[in-house]
C-alpha cells in the first residue's frame, strides 16, 4: 500500500485563547496562524514571514510555548487539537485559521481540513482578497470573518472588486465583514464599505473595529458612534466592536 503523503504547511504559532474581535468575542478557540500573506498592511503588527520554526503552545491557553520545526505536519496538528478539545472539557469553540492570509494555502486546507472537522468546526479570518483560493475550500468552512482593506489604515489601494467578487461567493458561510477605522479613514471610504457589504451580504453584520495603538481603541466613543451613524445610511447592521484581547492581556 502507498504511504500517505504528508501534509505540510509552514505555520507561525498555534495557541488556544478566546476570540478578541468581532461578533465571537469571547468564544474560544485553537488559533492556527498561517505563515504568508498576500498584503502588507501599514496598521499590521502580526509577523508573517515564514522561518525555520514555528511556536506551539504546550498546554492550551497556558501562555507558554515550544518551538517546532517549520513546515508543520498537520496531522500532527489535528491530533493536538483533538487532544487538546478534551484535555479541556471541550472549552472550544472552533478553530481559527488565520495568518498572514491562510487562503494562500487552499490546496493544503482542502486536504487537511475534512480532518480537522472530525474535531472542531472552522472559523476563517481572511483578508477577502482571493476568491478562487476560497471557492477551494469553501465547503469545508463554517464561518468566514473578512476584513475590507481600507486604504485609509493599509497604506494601498483598496481591492474593491477582489472584495466584491469574494463577498458573493463567501456570503452564506459569513459572520461578519470589518472594517479598520482610525482618524484617517474617510466618510467615502466608510459608505464605499458599507454600500459592498450590503449589496452582496446583507443579511451580514458590518463590524467598525477601531485601530488599536498601545492596547486601546485610538478613536473615542463619540467619533465611533458618528462613523457608526454614516455607515448606517447604507448597511442596517453596523456595529462597533474594538479588539478587546490586548486590555485582556492574552493573545
Amino acid at each position: 500500500m502507498p504511504a500517505i503523503p504528508a501534509i505540510d504547511a509552514p505555520l507561525i504559532e498555534i495557541f488556544s485563547s478566546m476570540q478578541g474581535e468581532g461578533v465571537l468575542i469571547g468564544c474560544r478557540q485553537v488559533f492556527v496562524r498561517f505563515a504568508e500573506c498576500n498584503l502588507a498592511c501599514d496598521y499590521c503588527d502580526t509577523p508573517y514571514q515564514p522561518g525555520p520554526t514555528c511556536q506551539i503552545e504546550s498546554s492550551p491557553g497556558c501562555g507558554q510555548f515550544v518551538s517546532h520545526d517549520n513546515p508543520v505536519n498537520l496531522t500532527e496538528i489535528t491530533r493536538l487539537i483533538s487532544q487538546w478539545q478534551h484535555s479541556s472539557n471541550n472549552v472550544h469553540h472552533s478553530v481559527a485559521l488565520t495568518g498572514g492570509e491562510p487562503l494562500l494555502h487552499a490546496d493544503i486546507l482542502q486536504t487537511w481540513l475534512p480532518e480537522v472537522l472530525a474535531v472542531l468546526p472552522i472559523f476563517l479570518e481572511t483578508n477577502g482578497t482571493l476568491p478562487s483560493e476560497l471557492e477551494k475550500v469553501l465547503p469545508l468552512v463554517d464561518w468566514i470573518s473578512m476584513d475590507i482593506k481600507g486604504s485609509a489604515v493599509t497604506g494601498a489601494p483598496t481591492p474593491w472588486r477582489d472584495h466584491a467578487d469574494f463577498l458573493a461567493l463567501a456570503k452564506e458561510r459569513l459572520c461578519q465583514v470589518k472594517l479598520v477605522v482610525d482618524a484617517s479613514t474617510t466618510d467615502a471610504e466608510l459608505l464605499e464599505a458599507a454600500r459592498l457589504v450590503n449589496q452582496h451580504a446583507p443579511d451580514t453584520p458590518f463590524i467598525l473595529q477601531p485601530l488599536t495603538l498601545a492596547g486601546r481603541p485610538s478613536l473615542g466613543g463619540d467619533v465611533l458612534l458618528g462613523l457608526q451613524e454614516i455607515a448606517a445610511a447604507e448597511h442596517r447592521d453596523v456595529r462597533i466592536i474594538p479588539q478587546i484581547h490586548p486590555w485582556l492581556g492574552v493573545a
